[in-house]
């Protein structure tokens, strides 16, 4: 349940600040009390998912980590290159 509602959050910053937000995607693991998640966007749209220096990346992790504080948990988020 805490995944899902963290998946959800990750998916709704991402679709908002790319062009292709059909090709948004979130995979969700989850090991205890940490869940692991993946983004994946086109390939066009990953400047815009990690920003200038990370800015983008590092605050959508910001609000990732105080979202799963509040469901009791911990969350990592990794945005995967595509191939």
């Amino acid at each position: 349940m805490k995944g899902e509602n963290l998946q959800g959050l990750v998916e709704f910053i991402a679709q908002s600040l790319v062009e292709q937000p059909a090709k948004v995607s979130v995979n969700t693991q989850q090991r205890g009390h940490v869940v692991q998640l993946d983004l994946h966007v086109a390939k066009a749209d990953m400047g815009r998912v990690i920003g200038k220096g990370g800015r983008v990346a590092n605050s959508i992790r910001t609000l990732l980590k105080v979202a799963a504080a509040q469901d009791g948990c911990r969350a990592n988020l990794d945005i995967v290159e595509p191939r």
